[in-house]
């Protein structure tokens, strides 16, 4: 079973139930759900993810006013609910898997992973956030939110990046992905500096990564989820995955500089598509500029656009 399939399990034939008998009409002040770090959030885990933090698990979320009136007695409560569900054991917490169960208030648990308790409001704020953590904080599901406070939240973040940035960082994502993939690959091979070459690789999947998910208006997930991610975009997603696969398993230069060429080129016609460069050309260097003037923010349009 999944793990979002065993916690919403959970949370309909344990938490609930036994909220609903301890606490009354508070339940109505709650918002349940399962949302952040590791693998099952994403809906991506698997028999090996479960040797550690899995297991049945429910996150609540309630007000600051509701958490100091009510939030202790309620994770005393929570803490004496049964650990073994459905034949799963309860959470096998590692070192630093600490904080994915139990009440947190609805500031607090973004402030975790944005570093503030608020949604951005300004550009500054939007560009002190990095992609991945976004990702992790609207991850998962919410179960249940009848004050609607906390979606409210999450809504916020889930509408994307402010347009202005998002283009900043698409045309930043233009010059590294041309630097690395198309240009510094090769030379690298040439001067038989592997290493080199194979920072090289990882950096321009990277950035190609998080190219793809800038032009779905989504948000690039930890590394070693990113690539799977990539399967369920609608705009480049399978073509990607399938290119980047290759890259990652082809021994061979000739064959790596063409699923390069070939992203490069399908990014290149889809910025087209979007309107955001008219160039020509099959160089990627040479369409983040042309990205960078559609921005309007004077100050963001005057910065380099290798800055991202």
């Amino acid at each position: 079973m999944k793990g979002l399939e065993l916690c919403r399990r959970y949370y309909d034939q344990i938490y609930r139930p036994a909220i609903e008998k301890g606490f009354g009409d508070r339940i109505k002040k709650m918002a349940f759900g399962l949302v952040g770090e590791g693998s099952e959030c994403y809906g991506f885990d698997d028999e090996i993810s479960q040797d550690h933090d899995f297991g049945p698990r429910v996150m609540i979320w309630l007000t600051p006013a509701d958490f100091g009136e009510f939030g202790e007695k309620l994770q005393e409560a929570l803490s004496k609910l049964p650990k073994q569900f459905l034949g799963y054991e309860g959470v096998n917490t590692s070192q630093y898997g600490e904080g994915r169960e139990g009440v947190f208030t609805i500031p607090g648990f973004y402030t975790r992973f944005i570093g503030m308790d608020h949604p951005p409001e300004t550009i500054s704020e939007w560009r002190l956030l990095p992609e991945v953590n976004l990702s992790i904080a609207t991850n998962g599901e919410v179960f249940c939110d009848p004050l609607k406070e906390f979606t409210k939240f999450r809504n916020a973040l889930l509408a994307g990046y402010p347009e202005d940035q998002r283009l900043k960082m698409m045309a930043a994502r233009c010059m590294k992905m041309a630097q690395s993939g198309q240009y510094n690959y090769d030379r690298s091979i040439k001067r038989s500096e592997f290493v080199a070459a194979q920072m090289a690789v990882a950096e321009f999947t990277d950035t190609a990564t998080s190219m793809i998910y800038l032009m779905n208006n989504r948000y690039k997930p930890f590394y070693k989820w990113m690539h799977k991610g990539l399967k369920a975009l609608p705009v480049l997603g399978e073509q990607s995955y399938n290119l980047l696969a290759a890259l990652a398993t082809s021994g061979s230069f000739k064959e790596n500089v063409r699923s390069i060429e070939t992203l490069c080129g399908l990014i290149i016609n889809q910025l087209r598509d979007m309107g955001l460069t008219d160039s020509p050309s099959d160089f990627l260097l040479d369409h983040g500029p042309q990205i960078q003037q559609k921005i309007q923010d004077e100050n963001l349009q005057m910065m380099v656009p290798w800055a991202d």
